[in-house]
Parts: C-alpha cells; structure tokens; sequence
C-alpha cells in the first residue's frame, strides 16, 4: 500500500526523525521524502511517500498523530487505496457555479466515480448546487468573503475527504493548509492556459497579446501559486475573429472550463497520475 505522510507545525529541531525512525520500523520503503522551512511563518513542513504492505491504516494514523502531538505537529496519513472505489471530495467553490454543476453531474450519472462528501465556499452562491444535488453544503467566508481557513481544515478532515477540488475558488490556500493535503490531493482549475496566462484575469490578458485560442488549466496544487508544472490537462477553444472579450470569457466559463476540470479529476480519481516531487507522472499499473 502506498501512504503519504504529512507533517505540519512550528519550527523546532528534531521534528521529521521520530516519524522517519517509526515508518521505517515498520518496513517502511521511502519512495518520496520533502521537507520544507518556511522562515516567514517558522513553519516547518514534511511529506513523506511509503510503500508498507499488510498494514492497519487506522493503527499507523493513531500512532503517528500520537508522535505529532507530542512534537506539535499536525499529522495526517492517507492513502488513495483507503477509498479506492469511491473517492471522497470537497469541492471548494466561490461565484460560478458551473465546474462544480459538472462534477455534480458526472458523478450523478457515473461518469465519475467519486463521492462529494463536501462542498463549502467563500460565498453563498453555490450553495443551491449543493441542495440539488444532496451535497453537505458550508459557508466558510465573512460578509467581505474572506475565508476561515482553520475551518476548512476541520472539515475536510471531519468528513474524511481524499481530494480538494478547487472548482473556481477565487481565495489562495495558505501555505499550512497546502502542505497538510500534499502529495496531491489538491486539484485546481485555473481559467488560463499556464504557464503562459497566470493570475487573477488571465482572459484578459489573452485577449490583450491578441489571442485567437483560449484555455483552462487542470492542476495540482502546490503552495507556489499557478506553479505550471503540475499540470492535469488542458482544454481550450477557438475564439471567432472580432469576438469580445465578454462573449470569449462566456464561451470559457460555460463549457471549456467545467469539461476541463472534469477530466482532469477523472484522470486523478481514476489514479491515472499522480503528483511525485511537486512532478505530474503517470501511475504505473
């Protein structure tokens, strides 16, 4: 069984040694190991990739987050056989609700074969999707849409989520929250083609350099923002000479980039990739 290991917390001496000591003990094959300190926040970060046959997942979680609490971490052991058959979402949202409908409905209809366990957002406006469809819905923003990311964390852990998806959330996750889902378990749609249109207006910025083909980008999510090397899949579409710009970004939100999110969750679940030192690689079968 493969398993990722990942451990969060202040910055102190001897944090990674007594999870590496203990994971080895117990035969542990170390296929992947990081390890981050990130001096603005002292937080210390560690990812650690296993390979460990007959296994009781639930005895090694109970153990090492035993090990994170006397150190001051927060620990979290996953792996993607636990829900193999169905995996279990949280579906991040903020205005459109398009990306998030298709999902919905792929799932619906067995095109996808995962289960939204979650869907929360920054905003209410979603929250009508996730009645349609029977998803638990929260609202995780203020009046202003900022959003309470100790909240979030709850959460997905409460429900025992395998995959975030950030199905057009306009807020960047904290460095924390990245590192305690790494190893590629945070999915993002970016309505650009990277790595060449990052940012917030990315249509915009097409349009401008005189574009004539538009984009959306599938990615994991690593705590750089818009990072292009972790990329999914990419759709993209050709705009008519002399369209304007709000018929070319209408063209996108409606149809190019909920298909490209789709696919790309559908290639994640389905582990057909996976994220391997902050690398896209196909999952040997």
């Amino acid at each position: 069984m493969q398993i990722v290991i990942t451990a969060v917390g202040p910055d102190h001496v001897g944090l990674a040694d007594p999870i590496i000591h203990y994971v080895t003990g117990q035969g542990a094959n170390i296929a992947e190991i990081q390890m981050y300190n990130h001096d603005e926040e002292s937080l210390f970060a560690m990812l650690l990739r296993v390979d460990l046959a007959d296994i009781d997942l639930q005895k090694l979680r109970t153990e090492l987050q035993q090990i994170g609490e006397y150190k001051g971490l927060s620990v979290r052991v996953w792996s993607a056989q636990e829900h193999a058959h169905r995996p279990r979402l949280a579906i991040f949202t903020t205005f459109r609700p398009e990306p998030a409908l298709a999902l919905l409905r792929a799932i619906r209809d067995r095109q996808l074969q995962a289960e939204p366990a979650l869907m929360l957002g920054n905003r209410d406006a979603c929250r009508g999707v996730a009645e349609q469809f029977g998803a638990p819905w929260f609202n995780i923003g203020d009046e202003n849409g900022k959003a309470d990311d100790a909240k979030i964390v709850e959460l997905c852990d409460e429900h025992e989520i395998d995959y975030i998806i950030l199905a057009r959330y306009m807020r960047v996750l904290p460095a924390a929250t990245c590192w305690k889902y790494a190893g590629g378990r945070i999915v993002n749609l970016h309505h650009g083609l990277l790595p060449g249109f990052p940012g917030m207006r990315p249509y915009h910025e097409a349009f401008s350099s005189r574009m004539l083909t538009y984009g959306a980008t599938c990615h994991f999510i690593v705590p750089e923002l818009d990072a292009g090397n972790q990329i999914i899949h990419q759709a993209t579409f050709t705009a008519p000479l002399g369209a304007k710009l709000d018929d070319i970004i209408r063209m996108g939100q409606q149809d190019n980039e909920p298909n490209c999110l789709l696919e790309g969750v559908r290639r994640v679940v389905n582990r057909e990739v996976q994220l391997h030192f902050h690398r896209v690689v196909a999952v040997r079968r």
